[in-house]
């Protein structure tokens, strides 16, 4: 990326400050003129974005308040499927580093890596690159029913993804009602659709599909 270029928009979205500050020194070595927008949970950062209108990266923790898994990432580029989405984790477990990718995210940055890297990962990743510091090897065994699982789910609207989401958690359509603040015939609504954009006919079958997003690691 050519660091004379100006006019950049970044969303951080880290429940640690000092994550953030590290991420946003490393965009101030590449970049000569980048607004940098905090934010520490995937509410505020979706409504930065949504405040922003015009944002060249997305920075999402995997672990925030909100994320769920991957599922704050299915939401985020559901939303704002333009946008480019990196994702930062204290984990190197490779397999979630290649399922963030599967479930579309432009990157994956371990918080261990060094300024130098992480300013280079952003950097290529606003070159229109994929940026993973390990090989991008093709999944083995399901992958390819993996990576068309996680089109489906990103197709999902916000909302349906919250609601697949408490399927995922055993609650049931009245208790769903309750917790979004809307009536049980709008959650059988969602429930239909989300059955018929994943290609399943029960909510047990749904249910699987949801649990690819749910890798949980600690920070």
């Amino acid at each position: 990326m050519d660091s004379t270029e100006s006019g950049w928009t970044v969303v951080i979205a880290d429940d640690h400050p000092l994550v953030r500050d590290a991420m946003r020194h490393a965009l101030m070595q590449n970049l000569s003129d980048v607004q940098v927008v905090d934010a520490s949970s995937l509410d505020e950062a979706k409504a930065a974005v949504d405040r922003l209108g015009t944002v060249d990266l997305v920075i999402l923790d995997l672990n925030m308040p909100g994320m769920d898994g991957f599922t704050g990432l299915a939401t985020m580029r559901a939303a704002h499927p333009l946008v480019p989405v990196a994702m930062v984790s204290a984990t190197n477990d490779e397999t979630i580093m290649r399922r963030a990718i599967e479930f579309g995210a432009a990157g994956f940055i371990p918080k261990s890596a060094p300024l130098e890297t992480i300013a280079e990962a952003i950097g290529q990743i606003l070159d229109g690159q994929v940026w993973l510091p390990i090989p991008r090897a093709a999944p083995a065994g399901t992958g390819t029913s993996r990576q068309e699982i996680a089109s489906r789910l990103g197709e999902l609207t916000p909302q349906q993804l919250k609601v697949l989401s408490m399927m995922s958690q055993g609650l049931l359509n009245k208790q769903i009602a309750f917790e979004l603040g809307v009536g049980e015939a709008t959650v059988k609504a969602h429930v239909t659709a989300i059955l018929k954009k994943l290609g399943v006919h029960s909510r047990t079958q749904a249910v699987i599909s949801a649990r690819l997003l749910d890798f949980k690691t600690v920070d």
